[in-house]
């Protein structure tokens, strides 16, 4: 234990009943019974300062915990942990940390209902979206507890007579791994179960709208054996932390999920160490809909993947386009299903939309929704903040879209404002669809399958959904292109970027 910090609680100490997921839902009690970061398996608090940080609910605006301050010492200690395991956790079998990390989902499972609640609570989500992010959250440890007994090398023949070459993968070493507030448990998971897998170890710095979920992750991570030092969380300065995490040598990996342009600083400052990154950055989705799609079927899978999360996720549809023959007929269909979507409390089962994250969001979606309509968009549906408590915004639909002037086609959104788009033949939908920096996400209905491959090919984007959004899993490699970022998660790729790649030549005479 560093010298700045000091533990709390006894033997056994659990910040979290998650056997009782009401008192979160009800908010009679604070998220955690004390504000603390897990560090060497230990939730301690610092010597150096005893200050705390405030969380909100976004539906209600009440405060609903607090979290501890730490700065650059306290994370520099993290770091100093996080070193120390690394040696004896890199050489532990792979079937054994495949055991660990496979415990430590089966236990987020477990605890679907109590972290789910906490999730949705400091996110704003609807509770059938928070329970469903700890479900997806840990399939992580199930599919990187298969990958840790198949990170494989290679024997390649020597480059000259007499020699043998062989090729070893090699855990790179502790990652310092920045997270968002949008999927406050999954955007972890994804990236500390693969590290983890493959013999790393992790310092977490979760966002400071949404920590508790980071939090919960570290209790169940004790309780699923992974062991001191491996996963360490810590909450604060977000500033401060950062610049610890990319300063440090000791840092071999910085895997970060955010806006562009703080992921472009990483890049940048991460070059004094050499660091590997893995970037997963801001997105501007395009979802073209031709005239030969089914109409009720594209309007049902846009929607979802519009307004999942209050239209707060990087994958989230930016902008529809719409071939201009089925045009009217498809905003209508779409403008009426979004009419039925009900606004409202996390914990109100009739409520598909929750709260977004915060004011500035509620002023961002009313800016952009202005700008448009000064630019001869029409309001569909929607188009104001809902009154009251909480930062709600009404699902809102926009027709007649300039798409080459409106801020809400230019820029990430990332709130529940859908711009409709004309377009006339396939070759102009496609140009404007690839008319932006960011190459996340895109999707496309189509019925013509020759049509499929051809817009399949010719969409600059990482990741193509082709009559289908829902493309978010484990088995599947999640990533950008151009300013989308760097690396991808999941999937059977999403591990070897935690490796080092060693080359050894054996003389064999």
């Amino acid at each position: 234990m560093s010298d700045l910090l000091q533990a709390v609680g006894g033997e056994g100490f659990k910040p979290f009943d998650l056997s009782n997921p009401a008192q979160y839902a009800k908010g009679n009690t604070p998220m955690m019974s004390k504000a603390a970061c897990y560090i060497n398996g230990t939730w301690v608090t610092s010597k150096r300062t005893d200050k705390t940080i405030e969380v909100e609910d976004p539906c209600t605006n009440q405060v609903i915990g607090v979290i501890a301050h730490f700065g650059k010492e306290e994370t520099l200690a993290a770091i100093a942990a996080a070193k120390t395991a690394f040696e004896s956790w890199k050489k532990v079998l792979p079937n054994e940390r495949a055991a660990a990390v496979r415990r430590w989902g089966e236990l987020m499972t477990q605890a679907a209902e109590g972290m789910g609640t906490i999730l949705s609570r400091e996110s704003g989500k609807v509770f059938a979206e928070g329970k469903g992010e700890v479900i997806y959250s840990a399939s992580f440890g199930d599919w990187y507890a298969g990958e840790a007994e198949r990170i494989y090398g290679d024997v390649i023949s020597g480059p000259h007579l007499g020699t043998q070459a062989t090729v070893y993968r090699e855990p790179i070493g502790v990652v310092g791994l920045i997270t968002p507030w949008n999927f406050p448990a999954a955007m972890i998971t994804r990236a500390a179960c693969a590290a983890i897998a493959a013999g790393c170890t992790v310092v977490l710095k979760p966002a400071q709208l949404t920590p508790f979920s980071a939090l919960v992750l570290a209790q169940l991570a004790g309780e699923a054996g992974i062991p001191a030092g491996v996963f360490n969380v810590v909450t604060g300065e977000s500033a401060s932390i950062g610049s610890a995490l990319v300063e440090s040598f000791d840092i071999r990996k910085i895997s970060f999920t955010g806006s562009t342009r703080v992921g472009k600083q990483l890049y940048q400052g991460s070059a004094e160490t050499m660091k590997k990154l893995g970037l997963e950055l801001g997105g501007n989705a395009p979802y073209l809909v031709f005239e030969d799609a089914d109409l009720p079927r594209a309007a049902d899978d846009l929607i979802a993947a519009k307004f999942r999360n209050s239209g707060q996720t990087c994958i989230s549809v930016n902008r529809a386009l719409v071939q201009s023959s089925i045009y009217d007929e498809f905003t209508k269909l779409v403008a009426d299903r979004v009419k039925a979507l009900k606004v409202g409390n996390s914990f109100d089962p009739s409520a598909k939309i929750g709260a977004v994250i915060g004011k500035p969001t509620v002023d961002h979606m009313a800016k952009v929704v202005e700008d448009a309509v000064a630019k001869g968009a029409k309001v569909e549906v929607g188009g104001h903040a809902v009154p009251g408590a909480g930062y709600f915004f009404e699902p809102t639909v926009l027709s007649n879209v300039p798409h080459d002037t409106a801020l809400c086609c230019r820029e990430e959104l990332f709130g529940p404002v859908l711009p409709m788009v004309r377009f006339d033949t396939e070759e102009e939908g496609v140009r404007m669809a690839n008319d932006t920096r960011a190459g996340l996400a895109g999707y496309f209905s189509t019925s013509d399958y020759r049509r499929q491959f051809r817009v399949a090919h010719a969409l600059q984007f990482g990741m193509i959904g082709c009559n289908d959004s829902a493309m978010s899993a484990a088995c599947i490699p999640f990533g950008g292109v151009k300013e989308s970022g760097l690396g991808r998660d999941g999937s059977k790729y999403g591990i070897e970027p935690f490796t080092d790649c060693k080359y050894v030549l054996f003389s064999t005479v």
